[in-house]
């Protein structure tokens, strides 16, 4: 019975031990539980819902830009790609690996992926693969399962309607680099393009936009299901253009097979309507990266199709320069119109001789005539009377060798001389360098974009700046009047003496650019011709019969040419360079005649026939 009474008590301590343990171990439960569901229950449900649901960053879609009357000069289009996001793979080789079989990648494509791997954060999106065709992506999909982290996104890429015809003013985009992402972590983002020249950088930031977001639900591999929530990127903003794309295809296709470059405004605003560099590039090739072979055959062309010759290239001005020595001679009161000088053909100063254009020389010589012959012994004598300090500076109001406010990185100012300039060298500066710059030689330097600038200037006498941005975001930008810019402060009477010789130059008997008269009636065009050496031509070798036209292309003269129209009252204003032309009356008037009279006829400073509602209907991409 004791033995009984204790194998009893033994059993029951077991079992409120068991019994306890057991207490215990639901109560830990219990309390795990608890903790899970109610206490963490957000966080785990949170947690389940990222296994679910893909959250990614989607660029914004780059703003476009348009000409005055609503054509698209750039734009974007879809773009179908493949992105690797390193946190979804544990091994990032492999997948890569996987991918290669199926879209084959070049060795300098994984160099590129894995310098942005290292380069971006393991969530950040890397792109693989763009502009991926139906094949391509129906492979990817299809082998999903071996792929971890690598998806099929669609974005959009740059395009540019007209190539070649606008590149050199709407500039092209290009993947970022190091600086940039640093700059601005929006750019890590695939599909992201920075704007590396022309409008398209100079504009880069409205261009841009902001960031948007996609929510994507994933089964256990990553492969999307369906997409739960889209919330698209604030667009960059769009942006018109001063420029008339059907003028500058016209410009170019006058322009022919010349290395030349051209720029035309509205005299009154300051607009450019055309601004053309022959020869050109494809600007859609920086999107998707210019190969090695392409590189070379454009750095090697002696004819340099990635300058912007218009705003970049520098000239000596040549003739086309003596408005402004007269201009300077005038408003010293060095001249007066009526003042005459005689050409023989020469002039002797000093132990050296300069010559004329015309070595039977002009015979007596005025302001007009001066002009209307381009005679170089008249310019020689108002230069030597005005001093090269006043025509320097004449020149800078006239828009010559001074910042312009133009809308395109890189525009050079060009280079004008002074004494001063002359005397910080440790060198003095000497009449005969005065003298050569009558003509508009020797050591000044300056673009075809400033070129035009003057001829605007003196055609209205006010200092009209030239810009190429019309509208910002649907809103004007630019809208200046005739009469919002300044006064140029010079005489009227002198602009008119300028002018009447440039008249005569077109459009009088004897003139010196006869190439050049209009032949609309009611219509009539002023000008100055420039032919411009590029080497020194020596006493022997003028003694010789030297002909620069005989000359090898590169050693032959620039010819350039300025002009204003209608003459009676100017509306726009233009100037031309051709490189190695030779002759300005020859090579370059006939071609600016052309482009006058179309600009006359299109007149698209006048044109109001595009409704305002163009731009803001277009398709975005």
């Amino acid at each position: 019975m004791k033995r009984e009474t204790k194998r009893t008590g033994v059993f029951t301590r077991r079992a409120l031990l068991i019994g306890g343990a057991q207490i215990a171990a639901l109560g830990a439960l219990g309390a795990k539980l608890y903790q899970v569901q109610v206490v963490e229950g957000a966080r785990y449900a949170t947690l389940a819902e990222t296994n679910r649901v893909s959250a990614r960053l989607i660029a914004p879609p780059r703003g476009r830009l348009f000409d005055r009357f609503g054509v698209s000069v750039a734009g974007n289009r879809l773009n179908w790609r493949a992105l690797l996001i390193a946190e979804q793979t544990g091994d990032v080789s492999a997948t890569l690996e996987n991918f290669s079989r199926i879209v084959p990648l070049a060795d300098h494509e994984r160099a590129r992926i894995e310098r942005e791997l290292r380069r971006h954060r393991r969530f950040i999106p890397v792109t693989v693969r763009e502009f991926l065709s139906w094949e391509d992506m129906a492979s990817i999909e299809v082998n999903a399962p071996d792929l971890p982290g690598i998806l099929v996104d669609v974005g959009t890429t740059r395009q540019y309607p007209l190539g070649p015809a606008l590149a050199h003013i709407v500039g092209y985009v290009a993947p970022p680099n190091d600086t940039d992402v640093a700059e601005d972590t929006m750019f890590a983002l695939p599909g992201m393009r920075v704007g590396r020249a022309g409008v398209e950088k100079f504009h880069d930031l409205p261009l841009r936009g902001r960031a948007g977001a996609v929510q994507l639900e994933v089964n256990a591999v990553g492969r999307v299901i369906r997409e739960l929530d889209r919330q698209e990127g604030t667009p960059g903003q769009d942006i018109g253009l001063t420029i008339d794309s059907e003028l500058q295809k016209s410009v170019i296709a006058r322009i022919g097979d010349e290395s030349a470059s051209a720029v035309v405004m509205d005299a009154r605003n300051g607009e450019v309507l055309a601004m053309v560099t022959n020869p050109s590039f494809d600007p859609s090739l920086f999107n998707s990266g210019v190969s090695q072979a392409q590189w070379l055959e454009w750095t090697r062309n002696r004819r340099a199709p990635l300058i912007n010759k218009a705003a970049s290239g520098l000239y000596a001005p040549g003739s086309t320069f003596k408005i402004v020595v007269a201009m300077a001679g005038l408003e010293a009161k060095a001249i007066t119109p009526f003042d005459t000088v005689n050409c023989p053909g020469y002039l002797d100063f000093g132990d050296r001789r300069y010559h004329c254009w015309s070595k039977y020389g002009h015979g007596s010589m005025d302001l007009r005539a001066g002009i209307k012959n381009s005679c170089d012994v008249y310019f020689y004598e108002v230069a030597r009377r005005t001093g090269i300090d006043r025509i320097a500076a004449m020149a800078n109001r006239f828009g010559l060798a001074v910042p312009l406010d133009i809308e395109l990185p890189g525009t050079r100012t060009g280079f004008m001389p002074t004494r001063g300039w002359r005397i910080a060298q440790g060198k003095a500066w000497n009449i005969g360098d005065t003298i050569v710059s009558g003509i508009g030689q020797g050591y000044m330097q300056l673009t075809p974009l400033s070129l035009a600038t003057m001829a605007a200037r003196m055609a209205t006498g006010r200092a009209v700046q030239p810009h190429l941005t019309r509208t910002m975001g649907g809103s004007l930008a630019h809208g200046a009047k005739a009469e919002d810019w300044p006064s140029m402060g010079v005489s009227e009477r002198a602009l008119h003496a300028i002018r009447e010789g440039m008249w005569a130059v077109v459009n009088e008997q004897g003139g010196s650019a006869p190439l050049a008269k209009l032949a609309m009636p009611g219509f009539q065009m002023a000008g100055k011709t420039g032919s411009a050496q590029v080497r020194n031509v020596t006493r022997e070798q003028r003694e010789h019969g030297y002909k620069s036209e005989n000359q090898p292309w590169e050693l032959r003269p620039n010819a350039l040419f300025v002009a204003f129209a209608p003459y009676d009252a100017p509306r726009y204003a233009m100037a031309l360079v051709v490189e190695h032309g030779n002759a300005g009356a020859a090579a370059a008037a006939p071609i600016a005649r052309d482009i006058m009279t179309d600009v006359l006829t299109r007149d698209p400073a006048g044109r109001h026939d595009v409704p305002p509602q163009r731009v803001a209907e277009g398709n975005r991409s």
